[in-house]
């Protein structure tokens, strides 16, 4: 953040949300600096009233921190002096003013535990349309002693849900946000610029995709890919000592993206999968990541390394390629191409490759031949990934896919006997 974002031309939805009090539900699409004008929110909130508590949440550590980062950023630039030094000095997770009023950020998990037992004057949820309905039972009696004021928002993620509801009820002041007329009344050269984004957005998603995404509308007609039962009876492993053959799943960030994943499976006897490691490095340089994943080879020993070689991926997988470490074992696995039925090549209509990787893993769900880690994190990626048919064809997606993604992978291991790199095309 710079002094330019302090200085920025807000748009007229974000001066209504500085100028809103009472509960607030912000339904946004992408792109539209909502993170950007809460951290104004409750940056001069935490400023100018004493001995305050503010809780900003999100379903995982790392997005509630994405949007606690920016409140920090936020009055560091405008009154670096508020914020207190020494033994106060501010932490991962905590922020102390000298006014007395304090800023905790904390990850919900999917129960709530975590965040039960304070007392708070004003919470912020970040993407709160996919923090769990459980959690809400533990908000409510934080704010219920002091009347406090409860901020959401999200993204949509269809019609239902608490976020939705909140979205809708009198006791909300609601906001909508369509990143397209935002986009319109933005100055040149960004109005261009984000023009130009949405017009190969629109091309690449489907019409519904597109509507939730980015004009910010609870849309009808996308399901969930995965249902809660499935997620819930499979991620149920603490910890797994792996004896079998270990498999590797990579997913390589995109540019501005998500967060680059590894992770590791063992199988035992061709039949069951246990999910025994899970890494998310902080942003780091492809030559960086190729590293880690040689020095988790070297540990590990996979007998295959399975990555998507679209975008950023072929730059990793070029440099693993040429290792003598993972050379014979890293397979590129591309999400676009299509996967051939060898018994019939000639047949044209040949699924997605992306359709045969999460119909595997869904399949090994179902059966109960694949075990994943007790983790939110990779519940909620899970959880986001949806479904529809633009077109007459089946379109996966999710916003926090970066997980699922390296698990599709990872658990492709099961067909690996049938696996040849020449069957796609």
């Amino acid at each position: 953040m710079t002094k330019t974002m302090i200085e920025f031309k807000w748009d007229k939805w974000q001066e209504k949300v500085l100028n809103t009090t009472g509960n607030l539900a912000i339904c946004a699409g992408r792109q539209v600096g909502k993170s950007t004008i809460i951290s104004k929110d409750a940056g001069e909130y935490a400023m100018n009233n004493k001995n305050k508590v503010i809780m900003i949440i999100a379903s995982t550590e790392r997005q509630a921190l994405l949007l606690f980062e920016k409140v920090l950023s936020y009055i560091h630039l405008t009154n670096k002096s508020m914020i207190s030094t020494g033994k106060d000095r501010p932490t991962k997770h905590e922020l102390k003013l000298k006014n007395g009023t304090r800023i905790y950020c904390l990850p919900t998990g999917d129960s709530g535990f975590g965040i039960r037992g304070y007392t708070i004057d004003r919470l912020y949820a970040d993407e709160a349309h996919f923090i769990k309905e459980e959690v809400w039972a533990a908000v409510s009696p934080m704010l219920a002693t002091t009347g406090g004021d409860i901020v959401l928002l999200s993204t949509p993620f269809g019609c239902e849900g608490y976020f939705y509801r909140c979205f809708h009820d009198l006791k909300f002041t609601s906001i909508h946000v369509n990143t397209q007329e935002v986009a319109e009344l933005r100055e040149e050269p960004q109005r261009t610029n984000m023009l130009n984004f949405l017009k190969d957005e629109k091309e690449r998603m489907t019409k519904l995709q597109y509507r939730q995404e980015y004009l910010g509308e609870f849309v009808g007609g996308i399901q969930r890919y995965f249902e809660d039962y499935l997620i819930e009876s499979s991620c149920t492993l603490e910890n797994h000592n792996p004896k079998g053959d270990k498999f590797m799943g990579i997913d390589i960030a995109r540019m501005g993206g998500d967060e680059t994943v590894l992770t590791s499976i063992d199988r035992i006897n061709r039949k069951n999968l246990y999910q025994f490691d899970l890494t998310i490095p902080d942003p780091q340089t492809l030559t960086d990541t190729a590293r880690l994943i040689i020095h988790k080879d070297k540990n590990i020993n996979h007998k295959k390394i399975y990555i998507d070689d679209g975008g950023l991926g072929v730059g990793v997988f070029d440099i693993l390629r040429e290792d003598f470490q993972t050379k014979r074992k890293i397979i590129a696995i591309n999400n676009a191409k299509r996967l051939i039925n060898k018994e019939n090549n000639k047949d044209r209509k040949k699924p997605l490759m992306k359709e045969a990787l999460y119909a595997n893993l869904k399949n090994l769900m179902e059966n109960k031949n694949i075990n994943l880690l007790d983790n939110a994190a990779v519940r909620q990626s899970l959880r986001s990934i949806q479904m529809d048919y633009g077109d007459g064809k089946l379109k996966i997606y999710g916003n926090y896919s970066h997980i699922a993604e390296a698990l599709i992978r990872a658990a492709w291991c099961m067909k690996d006997k049938t696996l040849n790199i020449r069957a796609f095309c």
